[in-house]
């Protein structure tokens, strides 16, 4: 190729001229002071599930990389034991016991984010964010009554999200379809979606009526509307055409994710990449299949592992990873048999996806809400260890004071350096939850209050930390949460009552006026 001729040699100059200005445009952006923002959410995952946190008998290098190359936190936790509230907590910054509609919704509950809300992403986009969310919802969609066939609204989109691609509530229950900016994907306006949490419509199969056609078997609480095989709770009809592939909804995600860091790459970003797994129905590509040794729960984290490695590849090519804070934690703690027989239970085997912890989903023990939970940016944060304790409640304050934003809210602390990694000082209280139930954590000690109800959840084989009596933990010389002291420690437990209820108030007592031992 001639160069000395002249369109040729100004043809070229342009290329480079231009390629040098991207470059110039990326370095910029690396270089500033306001990052890309991933929070990576995953559903139902365990403290001792990463091999970062000490799990062995699976395999999760991509995790493990990000865990170990940043910060880790080993009092890391959700404000929930259960999804819905973690999930209110973590946008809003609020505990979600405040809001008394802020529990396990239906697929047809109405939106539990009031649109006035203060919101990370609102709060983002006020700072030049462009804010998305891809993969589970679970807080709610519109006012009631939902027609599926129209817009829906209010949603993520109301609330913050300039782009939304997101399961209603969770892949066991229906509407089984994605819903992109309001719209149901894929829809055929001739056969429209129906959708009820009450009664089954006519000649619609079910669980519990047609075993014959499932290709995975119930074992409580999901026998309704059968969608590819799989029994689910509620009931639909139509929309065969929008309703998803579960073995796919993985990397359905993942697409998408990867498309909205290209797309988005030019300006700050804000992305919550909400995965659906380990939740039930666990249903693993055909590439992830038996690759453990643990059945399907094993696998979907082993799947859920890859798709983080696919990301950070994405932020690689696209010169991002520099620029990119990600923030990793789960909604709550591990549960293995939560619905369906899949085989989870009986190849369980020595793994301990509650790691050392007492309880699990549900539950007021530890392992109902201390989770994964660690920070990574390259180049920013140094790998390191911290046992401070951290909430996603403060999550909110910390990316305000990182975009110079003056928003904070009462139950959010601010912990920005603890984030970075800068210093080691996390917060000194909280409230922890599960399904309705409170309980306090001050320090290294933890203070239940007596409740009501069963001291276990049968179905789940999990300890949900009910007693009439208060509890009362050193967590320190006690991380299994086996000695209760309470009795011993009169003073102790009054000091941390007296603070609970200052937070909590006294209104919430299930059993009341207690004789303290």
């Amino acid at each position: 190729m001639d160069l000395k001729h002249p369109y040729l040699a100004i043809y070229f100059f342009l290329v480079l001229i231009c390629c040098k200005d991207e470059n110039k445009s990326l370095e910029a952006k690396q270089k500033s002071n306001v990052p890309n923002i991933i929070i990576i959410y995953a559903d139902d995952l365990g403290y001792g599930e990463l091999g970062s946190y000490g799990a062995t008998e699976l395999k999760t290098p991509n995790l493990d990389k990000l865990a170990n190359g940043g910060m880790r936190f080993t009092n890391g936790y959700s404000s929930s034991a259960t999804c819905t509230p973690s999930r209110y907590a973590l946008l809003t910054g609020t505990y979600p016991w405040r809001n008394k509609g802020a529990k396990i919704l239906p697929g047809t509950a109405s939106l539990i984010i009031d649109t006035s809300q203060t919101t990370i992403p609102k709060m983002l986009k006020k700072k030049g964010y462009h804010t998305g969310i891809i993969g589970k919802w679970h807080l709610g969609l519109g006012n009631g009554n939902v027609d599926w066939n129209r817009h829906i609204s209010p949603g993520p989109n109301e609330v913050g999200f300039d782009y939304s691609n997101i399961l209603a509530a969770t892949q066991d229950r229906v509407p089984t379809v994605y819903i992109e900016n309001g719209y149901v994907v894929n829809l055929d306006p001739s056969d429209p979606i129906e959708v009820s949490y009450d009664k089954n419509f006519d000649g619609e199969p079910t669980g519990l009526n047609n075993p014959e056609l499932l290709k995975m078997k119930w074992h409580h609480g999901h026998n309704n509307s059968i969608v590819n095989g799989i029994p689910r709770i509620g009931f639909m009809r139509g929309g065969e055409s929008a309703k998803w592939i579960d073995e796919d909804m993985a990397d359905y995600f993942l697409i998408k994710v990867q498309d909205y860091v290209k797309k988005n790459k030019d300006e700050p970003f804000f992305l919550f990449y909400s995965l659906q797994q380990p939740h039930v129905p666990r249903t693993p590509n055909s590439r992830f299949v038996g690759s453990t040794t643990l059945g399907p729960r094993g696998d979907v984290i082993v799947e859920a592992d890859w798709m983080i490695g696919q990301l950070i590849e994405t932020l690689k090519s696209e010169k991002l990873l520099s620029n990119t804070l990600i923030i990793f934690s789960s909604d709550n703690g591990p549960v293995v048999n939560d619905g369906y027989n899949d085989d989870s239970e009986e190849k369980l085997g020595n793994h301990k996806p509650a790691g050392v912890l007492r309880g699990g989903k549900y539950s007021l023990f530890e392992a109902g809400t201390r989770v994964p939970f660690f920070t990574y940016w390259h180049g920013k944060i140094k790998p390191g260890i911290s046992d401070a304790m951290i909430s996603q409640l403060d999550i909110f304050s910390s990316l305000a004071k990182l975009v110079e934003s003056s928003e904070r809210t009462d139950d959010s602390v601010e912990l920005l350096d603890l984030i970075l990694g800068k210093n080691d000082i996390g917060r000194e209280e909280m409230i922890i939850e599960a399904t309705s139930r409170t309980a306090y954590r001050r320090g290294n000690w933890v203070m239940i209050p007596p409740y009501d109800g069963p001291k276990k959840n049968e179905l789940v084989d999990i300890e949900l930390g009910n007693n009439n009596y208060h509890q009362l933990y050193n967590l320190v010389e006690d991380i299994k949460q086996l000695n209760n002291i309470a009795e011993s420690n009169p003073k102790k437990l009054q000091e941390l009552i007296n603070a609970y209820e200052n937070i909590r108030g006294t209104e919430n007592r299930d059993i009341e006026q207690l004789e303290l031992k």
